[in-house]
């Protein structure tokens, strides 16, 4: 193709810039890496164990609120990440069938406050300790609700951990030991993801077609494709891993093996005195060094075992200073609220006998809402493209 220029000779076509595309002679911005995927499970992890700390239902819904938020101005525009509802729905479900329990098969704790009586079922000599029906008490519900919250609240933070953090990029990080059992894990916390999105993909197909997807009819018509679904993902990755050489090992001399061996088990060992030397008050003098060299040692047999894989890492993320805020902020919650646990009890779990109440504490409340750092100390995720945008050819 030719044309002409200016004065009237014809000359070459000059390439049109695409769409989108910056001026030739203006620096490109280079795009924000992402934060290290291992840093969003250890403030998620963090948070569930502030929320293991504390049956306060006012606290549990606080932890709830800004584990969301983060979730809701943070989260990637990708299938996975859409799993946050799931643990969503399923901490209500957990919810509902502990109260449920408690109201059809008694509660252990008195209360003098009847709400209602059911029909009692006179029950054999063997199931002593066991009834069905009977008072439910405002006392025993009130102590089943803020049980099931606490439970909730770590399945909720669970459920963050998952939708901010890459599952693939999560894999990539873990060090060479335990590379084989991140892939199992990784591809089990991936199905899952994958499998409500086929479910959502399915229904709408079916509503567009005018049949129907509820019921029992329409959970064998979507049910069916699903799990066939699963499975040609399954032979998939397992024929991309066996091509990729998944598996491989390099040789290793037996009495490196050997000592890898003794150092990890010793320090699993030395993992689970410390931790209950630290629980029981009999232990605390001992507790945090044995602590202390379980870990040594186990972080020794990690780096040892590295050395049998032969994988490599492209383009590894770092550990930046983000992920260290990140990181320090879910570890402060944590500290702070098992702080509070020592300190002031009663604050952190309220008593239902008698039946009171439960009260914000000021400082324990400040210290959850530290988990709001990485809302701002984050990147944003990536706007997601819409396909209807896109420039034709």
């Amino acid at each position: 193709m030719r044309e002409t220029d200016r004065s009237g000779r014809p000359g070459l076509a000059r390439p049109r810039p695409e769409r989108g595309t910056p001026p030739a002679g203006v620096p490109v911005p280079r795009p924000r890496r992402a934060l290290h995927p291992g840093a969003w499970w250890l403030w998620a992890l963090a948070l569930g164990t502030a929320a293991t700390r504390t049956t306060n239902p006012l606290l549990l819904a606080l932890l709830i609120t800004v584990s969301g938020y983060v979730v809701a101005v943070r989260r990637p525009h990708t299938p996975w990440a859409r799993s946050y509802g799931a643990f969503v729905k399923l901490a209500a479900a957990v919810l509902v069938l502990r109260l449920a329990f408690a109201i059809v098969l008694g509660s252990p704790i008195p209360g003098t406050h009847i709400l209602f009586t059911l029909p009692e079922v006179p029950l054999p000599d063997w199931a002593q300790g066991i009834r069905l029906g009977g008072r439910v008490t405002a006392e025993g519900l009130a102590f089943a609700l803020y049980d099931a919250l606490r439970l909730a609240a770590l399945l909720i933070c669970v459920g963050a951990a998952n939708a901010l953090a890459s599952p693939s990029r999560l894999l990539k990080s873990l060090p060479g030991a335990l590379y084989e059992l991140g892939v199992a894990v990784v591809v089990a916390l991936t199905f899952a993801p994958h499998l409500i999105a086929d479910v959502r993909r399915l229904r709408a197909a079916r509503r567009l077609r005018g049949r129907p997807d509820k019921g029992v009819r329409g959970l064998v018509q979507v049910g069916l494709p699903v799990l066939e679904g699963a499975l040609e993902r399954s032979v998939s990755l397992a024929a991309a891993m066996d091509a990729r050489g998944y598996g491989r090992t390099a040789e290793v001399p037996t009495a490196v093996r050997r000592t890898t061996a003794a150092l990890t088990l010793g320090g699993l060992l030395g993992v689970c005195a410390g931790t209950y030397g630290l629980l029981t008050a009999a232990g605390g003098s001992y507790g945090l060094p044995v602590l202390l060299a379980g870990l040594a040692s186990a972080l020794a047999g990690l780096w040892l075992g590295g050395r049998r894989s032969v994988r490599t890492r492209y383009r590894p993320d770092p550990w930046d200073a983000r992920a260290w805020l990140v990181s320090a902020s879910g570890a402060a919650v944590a500290a702070l609220l098992i702080l509070a646990g020592s300190l002031a009890p009663g604050s952190l779990d309220p008593g239902v006998v008698p039946l009171e109440p439960p009260t914000l504490p000021l400082w324990p409340a400040a210290a959850v809402l530290l988990g709001l750092l990485p809302a701002f100390v984050t990147p944003a995720p990536e706007a997601a493209r819409d396909p209807r945008k896109e420039p034709t050819t």
